[in-house]
């Protein structure tokens, strides 16, 4: 009963959240749904473990938090993610429109561009692409998601993203932490993922299916107010009065001036978890008014 009402609650919040609710009533909901399937006391779960666990989550991922968020508002800005965006689809074309829209979505969200930044820029390059190699567009978020939601954020040696700092505290690892396991699992992500999106081009091909007919433009208020919807997507509460108090760059940055953020995060990480940290004295963790942890505990955060 215990598993069937985990099960259940995350199977609730699943639903619900794809339909607009918010995750700060959804999370609390799914807890509480599982506390009741074991027969557990709600309220004090509720008050004492649930929100006692999130606390401690958002205290000891909060500088991922702050810091991804500041290098995917520098990297869309700077005009990087759209000159890599623009790198992938040159290189690649319209023939290979899918491999483009997967690989450049991969490649900036490895370096730690969130991917609610990438894809307002891949949605643009996945139109004109799968518009010119005539591949229906109902497979652009499929795409999308490849590239930036599977084995970037989850698999891959040395990925900042936050799946893979999560269990670090847990384990004593680091970013690099089964590197041969992590690109196997790469590997059959990718691989499965370009044959199904494959597999699915060539039946639309034969049963006569293209892009579609409909134009992409939008009506012109909803063009006006783009990037509105893209400001309160990733920053949540935002306020249209300060739209126009900031403007990114008209032209990116170079190919080779654009990547070299992203392969600075990874070296940096490597240089810090191998060599640098190591190297400190840390005896001081093992106070208890700095939660009495070791080094190994704490390094890959």
């Amino acid at each position: 009963m215990r598993l069937a009402g985990i099960l259940l609650g995350r199977a609730l919040l699943v639903w619900l959240a794809f339909r607009g609710w918010s995750v700060l009533l959804l999370a609390p909901l799914a807890a509480l749904i599982a506390a009741a399937f074991s027969g557990e006391p709600l309220l004090a779960h509720w008050t004492q473990t649930f929100m006692g666990s999130a606390a401690r989550f958002v205290a000891q991922f909060f500088p991922l938090f702050l810091l991804g968020a500041l290098f995917g508002k520098l990297m869309k800005d700077s005009g990087s993610v759209a000159t890599i965006a623009a790198f992938m689809t040159e290189r690649l074309g319209p023939r290979r429109a899918v491999l483009a829209v997967v690989l450049a979505g991969a490649l900036v969200t490895y370096g730690g561009v969130s991917l609610f930044v990438a894809i307002f820029v891949l949605v643009p390059m996945a139109q004109a692409l799968f518009r010119q190699a005539d591949i229906p567009r109902r497979l652009m978020p499929a795409a999308g998601a490849l590239g930036t939601s599977t084995f970037t954020m989850s698999a891959l040696p040395a990925t900042p993203a936050i799946q893979n700092a999560i269990p670090m505290p847990f384990f004593g690892t680091t970013p690099f932490a089964a590197p041969g396991l992590g690109i196997l699992a790469s590997v059959i992500m990718l691989g499965f993922g370009l044959w199904w999106l494959g597999h699915r081009e060539a039946a639309a091909r034969r049963a006569g299916l293209g892009y579609g007919a409909a134009a992409d433009a939008m009506p012109q208020d909803a063009a006006a107010h783009e990037l509105v919807r893209e400001r309160a997507t990733t920053a949540r509460e935002f306020d249209p009065a300060e739209i126009s108090h900031g403007q990114p760059a008209p032209v990116g940055p170079p190919v080779q001036l654009a990547m070299l953020p992203l392969v600075v995060v990874v070296c940096v990480n490597f240089l810090m978890v191998m060599l640098v940290l190591p190297r400190l004295d840390t005896g001081y963790l093992a106070e208890e008014r700095f939660g009495g942890v070791s080094l190994e505990a704490v390094a890959g955060v």
